[in-house]
């Protein structure tokens, strides 16, 4: 499975970005972890191809997660950014839950002033 992200950059605190992951297949769960320097890769959130949804505490309530699966294309709509969600932005899919992943090349989204 090949994964292309699309969509990061720069934008001040308060602002929006809108993510999006083209899978080269139609598979079951896809979704975004996030990484920032010095610290762990963390769930940002996942749908699976039924429409259900997780999303990690940090972003609930700011962040929405949606599939096209006609496109194959999950997009991650990021609303009131803050600082701290600065990070490079992974996408990944699985086959099923205990699956291995696949992994997009990353994207950085930089949240500043």
């Amino acid at each position: 499975v090949q994964l292309v992200e699309s969509g990061g950059g720069l934008v001040q605190p308060g602002g929006s970005l809108r993510l999006s992951c083209a899978a080269s297949e139609t598979i079951f769960r896809m979704g975004w972890y996030r990484q920032a320097p010095g610290k762990q890769r963390e769930l940002v959130a996942y749908i699976i191809n039924t429409g259900s949804t997780n999303y990690g505490d940090s972003v609930k309530g700011r962040f929405t997660i949606s599939r096209d699966n006609a496109k194959n294309t999950v997009y991650l709509q990021m609303n009131s950014l803050k600082p701290e969600d600065t990070a490079v932005y992974y996408c990944y899919a699985r086959r099923s839950s205990s699956s291995n992943a696949y992994w997009g090349q990353g994207t950085q989204v930089t949240v500043s002033s």
